[in-house]
């Protein structure tokens, strides 16, 4: 809703790029208590839902290197969240979620909630609603592999 001064001109990307840095913050503050980061949170997720997805799978969707998530699965390995099981050799190995990162992903969800809450109370429904709307149009599509 747009009031005393608010913005009504200038680049809407740019604002979005300055909001999304000041969520992530956000967002990683709420996660921490946790010992999550949004890296953290990402790839459990992604694993949730997608136990098959290899590490080069889960690099592409974070956006980083496959060494980089090496490190991120070891580290929820080493909490309990992520379990690793070797096939054989020639074969990727396969990560599952825990019930100890399921645990964990149900309390990430309820602290974003939370923030989701704090941030977003004065908009009415109808304009959360289009805000998710508008959001969801700009997130690209995962690879459906």
């Amino acid at each position: 809703m747009a009031g005393a001064g608010t913005p009504t001109s200038g680049s809407v990307a740019l604002m979005m790029v300055a909001a999304g840095r000041a969520l992530s913050r956000r967002v990683e503050d709420v996660l921490a208590p946790l010992g999550l980061t949004l890296r953290h949170y990402g790839a459990l997720a992604h694993l949730s839902h997608r136990p098959d997805l290899s590490y080069s799978d889960l690099a592409r969707r974070a956006g980083i290197t496959t060494q980089s998530m090496h490190a991120t699965v070891r580290a929820l390995e080493e909490v309990g969240a992520v379990t690793r099981t070797l096939p054989g050799h020639g074969h990727a190995a396969r990560l599952e979620v825990t019930e100890q990162g399921r645990q964990l992903l149900a309390e990430a969800a309820a602290a974003a909630e939370q923030l989701d809450l704090e941030l977003f109370s004065d908009l009415t429904d109808q304009e959360r609603d289009a805000l998710r709307v508008g959001l969801l149009a700009l997130v690209p599509r995962p690879d459906t592999r």
